[in-house]
């Protein structure tokens, strides 16, 4: 018989549950021996117990005593097994301090007198019954009629109408321990349905060392799907006291994980993307369902992260340090790369997938533990992808999950194991994380709003480009990072704007279940009222609106939250629309004498991280690689998200930090550097120094 796994867990009642129900799937039962309820608990076998050889007096002034004789049923040996559960920093960690027993496992578990109690509602109807005159018998007859497979006899009758004369009715000394019907996967495990799974909607679960709990919140958001408006499941709000559970859980799992040699986290990665291969469909339709993106798109989300996740399992080169023999007479140095300990990630709405698996993909191979935010807005793809990790086989505590808004951000901010942050957002979220992280010393990078460009020169192939528009400033609604969201036309407007509003007009707009979708829509009301308020916005200060989306109507979906391709033309640089990030599927076109003026605007928007050239002129590409002023530049494409041996480069205050995201520079992220000088002599005691054998020192 095998012993529970070692774990940590939220609450008392939670941990007494599991090593209870692995207990019974063993074929033995544990029973609390001893307890301090907000402090320790020691659970034992209840198939043990000492026979206490007392001696009785027969005669007081006889002064004669007699051995109290054994019952042939008494238990004689006492079972060492012995498990422990003390309570560290608001988390319940069970240790197993003798998983022996010196007996056979229980071939049916109603061989055991537990299984013979009554529950709550069997010892009220007992009561009932005895008062209306029932005999024993009688009452059994009856409650079986409603539970046939009760193995109670008349003698645990007798003892539940004793207690009942008592005044003794408590649940607590009538509790059941028949085994829950459960699914079998081996001889060793038990799986039964968790709560958060049963509720309706399901209440999206918290992960702490290993385990999906709900949360004991009472507050939640609904995760809505924008389609239809229909609630998908709730986002608690993760207590204070859980958010410290997580954290602790990935603190004390580090020094085990970064002792784990790369090539069994490699390992693990490599499972790891053959799970996301196999439940790319399951992914796919967890982020429509909840972010609106078509299928393509979230078949795409899920394809990027599974390239980083593909890059991490070769990651072992890049954490390679550097070795300088003989720097000084017998003097070594050597430098290489550590993990950093428990690291964070919060996460936008936009990629429920890749930037989940930006984060800690690279952070866990690298031998750090991580605490992952979710969006609230969609965290259906990190629950399924933290499934499929532990699956992989990632160790309980290396990957945490919790959930919430303001507070858990600052939380994430102020806790002081938590050595680095990894966010990805709006401007103004991003800065403010960025600075109070800052306070408390971490490390931080910040992936923040953005306003792409892109220059269109009048030698440029017109169907090429008008596709490149179209595809980059509409795919995903707009609501990506690297989106397009104005485009810059050299000598002239006139001669691209009908093509462009015709090219824009035959994007089908629908639900992203949809087959034929190619523009579902917005992920909120609040973001479309935000989009359109803009919109209007941009009329009255002078824009001219050439295709207008706002009032478009999807048959079966009118409650979605669809806004159609939207074209507004001549833009001044002054205008709030030129400088605020966009988010939705809007096209903003000027038009400018010479490309110098189009990379004077470029340069001077303070929000451009990205920009683009369509031309047909290696000397004009050349000239605006060269002079723009941005972290990516795309000719003839426009700006993507980079493969992740190429690392995601942003600038200005599109990005704040030192280091940036995926690649061989999320590697130094995740990892500090330490160098190591050594001289190893003879004589330890008797060190030499020799002209140009020693090392100075600072």
């Amino acid at each position: 018989m095998l012993p529970p796994p070692p774990g940590t867990f939220v609450d008392r009642e939670e941990l007494i549950q599991h090593v209870g129900d692995f207990a019974v799937s063993q074929g033995y039962v544990v029973t609390i021996k001893q307890s301090k309820r907000d402090k320790f608990v020691i659970l034992g076998c209840d198939r043990g117990g000492v026979y206490r050889n007392r001696r009785k007096t027969a005669d007081d002034s006889s002064g004669e005593q007699h051995s109290r004789k054994r019952k042939t049923a008494s238990r004689l040996m006492n079972c060492p097994f012995e498990a422990i559960g003390k309570k560290d920093d608001g988390l319940w960690i069970l240790t197993i301090k003798n998983g022996t027993h010196n007996h056979e496992p229980l071939k049916d578990i109603s061989e055991h007198p537990s299984a013979r109690r009554f529950n709550e509602n069997e010892v009220l109807l007992i009561k009932e019954m005895t008062e209306a005159g029932l005999k024993p018998r009688q009452i059994l007859k009856r409650l079986r009629q409603s539970n046939p497979e009760l193995m109670s006899t008349p003698k645990h009758v007798y003892n539940v109408k004793a207690k009942i004369r008592q005044g003794n009715v408590t649940v607590r000394n009538f509790k059941s321990l028949r085994p829950q019907t459960s699914a079998m996967i081996n001889d060793d495990q038990v799986v039964t349905e968790p709560s958060w799974r049963l509720r309706n909607p399901s209440r999206v679960p918290n992960l702490i060392g290993g385990r999906f709990v709900d949360s004991q919140s009472f507050s939640s958001i609904d995760v809505i799907n924008p389609a239809t408006q229909q609630v998908v499941s709730q986002v608690p709000f993760t207590t204070n006291e859980e958010f410290r559970a997580a954290v602790f859980a990935a603190k004390r799992t580090f020094p085990l994980w970064r002792s784990t040699s790369i090539a069994s986290r490699r390992r693990i990665m490599f499972k790891f993307q053959e799970l996301i291969r196999r439940d790319i469909d399951k992914l796919a339709m967890t982020i429509t369902t909840e972010h609106g993106k078509p299928l393509k798109d979230a078949y795409d989300d899920v394809w990027r992260g599974l390239e980083v996740v593909e890059h991490a399992c070769g990651s072992a080169s890049t954490q390679i340090g550097e070795f300088a023999p003989n720097v000084s007479k017998g003097i070594d140095s050597y430098s290489m790369r550590e993990p950093l300990g428990v690291c964070a990630g919060i996460c936008p709405a936009e990629f429920p997938a890749m930037i989940p698996l930006w984060m800690f993909t690279f952070a866990v191979t690298c031998g750090n533990t991580f605490v992952l935010k979710p969006s609230e807005k969609d965290p259906g793809a990190s629950v399924v992808l933290a499934e499929l990790a532990m699956e992989a086989g990632l160790p309980n505590g290396v990957l945490n999950i919790v959930h919430g808004t303001n507070d858990i951000l600052n939380s994430i901010c102020d806790h002081e194991d938590i050595k680095a942050i990894t966010f990805s957002g709006p401007e103004a979220a991003g800065a403010y994380i960025y600075a109070r992280a800052s306070a408390s010393r971490k490390r931080a990078q910040c992936n923040t709003g953005v306003k792409n460009h892109a220059v269109v020169m009048p030698d440029a192939n017109m169907d090429a480009t008008l596709n490149a528009l179209v595809a980059a400033g509409f795919g995903a609604a707009g609501q990506k990072c690297m989106a397009l969201s104005m485009a810059i036309f050299v000598g002239g407007l006139s001669r691209w704007e009908s093509k462009l509003v015709e090219t824009a007009k035959t994007i089908k707009v629908n639900s992203g279940k949809e087959p034929n979708a190619e523009l579902g829509p917005v992920i909120s009301k609040q973001m479309r009222e935000r989009i359109c308020k803009s919109i209007q916005a941009s009329v009255e200060c002078g824009a001219r609106l050439v295709l207008d989306g706002r009032d478009i109507v999807v048959p079966g979906y009118e409650q979605g939250n669809f806004i159609g391709p939207t074209i507004l033309c001549d833009v001044r640089v002054d205008m709030d629309c030129c400088k605020d990030e966009s988010f939705g599927p809007v096209l903003l076109c000027m038009q400018v004498e010479s490309l110098e003026e189009a990379i004077n605007i470029i340069n001077r928007n303070q929000n451009c991280s990205g920009a683009s050239i369509f031309t047909s002129s290696s000397l004009t590409a050349r000239k605006f690689q060269a002079e723009v002023e941005v972290g990516q530049v795309g000719i003839n494409v426009p700006v993507s998200d980079p493969l992740p041996v190429a690392s995601f480069i942003g600038c200005r205050p599109s990005f704040v930090g030192d280091i940036g995201f995926d690649g061989k520079v999320g590697i130094h992220f995740y990892t500090q550097m330490k160098r190591v000088t050594q001289k190893w002599n003879d004589n330890v005691n008797a060190l030499e120094s020799t002209e140009g054998g020693s090392l100075s020192t600072v």
